[in-house]
């Protein structure tokens, strides 16, 4: 029975086919069976039947590495990078009441902002034409236009930036084989997304858009750069997972209400915290009918969801923070679990400090 298996056997693990299945000891430069496939091989590498091109006659066939992985990760980093300077450039542009000052949209021809005097008066006077010069900026010099101009054309002209930074690459290595297929379909949604941003004209949709594009990105990224650690599944785990992502979800519709915060200027209505005036709950949250209008267009009820909101999300990153003090987690995640914190307490410091400004200009005002 040995003489009649070993060698057999001996000899199938000596086909260099089988080799592309398993570790290498040794660097081989190519394949030579009749597959047709040259595949190099570093020694501890392994292949799978995927690989091998069961098509006989395709020739070579290219799967993503380890080393694209690696490069297509750093490009979605760069592209989140550059989302977020896109919403911080776009609160910006808000601040100064900048977004109406370009009234024309052209995806081509407003890339060439205007260069001589006359082009300036032109520009101007479609300015002009609309509400807010009417009723806001009636006394408004052409050098002031100027300012909110490049501001807008800033802003548009980054939006651009950051289309070209996920197409042209997404292409590129689309062509060259470096995705797979659950990479494909990803980067085909952050490219919608993109697509998505340019053709929204609504602060909230605009905003959360940009949102999801900047945290896709950013994961997916990380997805590929960082060791993926294994943790066994307990129930603490499980509660930690369902609470980050809850955390996830509260910060988004924070952010959102924020949008319609800085839409209506709701901002502007009370100016005092805790209380909102002299009362924990104004009388006026519903002067709206229906009712369920005051969510969106109340500036007493925006401003007090927004409020609400911040408040649970500030909560919800302290009780995840602690949760993953009581959990053995990767050091890394560890970083990021007091970073939440640290940066959501921040983010409610400066609210204070924003709060008690407004009051005391409203109060010079007065």
């Amino acid at each position: 029975m040995q003489r009649l298996l070993f060698p057999r056997l001996k000899a199938l693990m000596g086909s260099p086919c089988l080799w592309l299945l398993g570790p290498r000891a040794a660097p081989r430069t190519q394949c030579g069976c009749s597959c047709g496939i040259r595949h190099l091989l570093r020694p501890g590498q392994y292949s799978t039947i995927s690989e091998v091109a069961l098509q006989s006659g395709r020739g070579t066939v290219s799967l993503p590495s380890k080393a694209a992985e690696r490069v297509v990760g750093r490009w979605l980093l760069v592209c989140s990078g550059t989302v977020a300077g896109a919403v911080i450039l776009g609160g910006m542009t808000r601040l100064t009441e900048s977004g109406l000052s370009m009234v024309d949209w052209n995806l081509i021809k407003e890339m060439k902002p205007p260069t001589h005097q006359e082009e300036w008066e032109a520009e101007f006077q479609k300015y002009q034409q609309f509400p807010e010069f009417k009723i806001l900026n009636h006394d408004m010099t052409l050098a002031e236009f100027k300012f909110i101009w490049y501001m807008e054309y800033s802003h548009r002209m980054w939006g651009r930036l950051v289309g070209l930074t996920y197409i042209l690459p997404a292409a590129y290595f689309w062509r060259k084989g470096w995705l797979s297929r659950g990479m494909k379909g990803r980067v085909l949604a952050l490219c919608g997304l993109v697509c998505f941003q340019v053709s929204q004209y609504r602060l909230a949709a605009h905003l959360g858009s940009a949102l999801v594009l900047y945290c896709a990105s950013l994961w997916t990224s990380l997805s590929l750069l960082l060791p993926q650690h294994k943790l066994p599944e307990t129930r603490q785990l499980l509660w930690l997972r369902r609470c980050a992502h809850g955390t996830a979800g509260l910060v988004f519709l924070t952010a959102l209400s924020g949008a319609f915060v800085a839409g209506l200027d709701a901002g502007l209505v009370y100016n005092s915290f805790p209380k909102m005036g002299e009362s924990w709950i104004p009388e006026d949250l519903f002067t709206f009918s229906p009712i369920l209008r005051n969510v969106f267009e109340n500036p007493t009820m925006v401003q007090f969801d927004h409020r609400i909101l911040g408040i649970t999300s500030v909560t919800a990153v302290t009780v995840l923070y602690f949760l993953s003090r009581r959990i053995p987690l990767p050091r890394r995640t560890k970083m990021a679990a007091v970073t939440l914190l640290a940066l959501a307490y921040t983010q409610g410091l400066f609210s204070f400090i924003f709060i008690g400004d407004l009051d005391e200009g409203i109060r010079k005002i007065r």
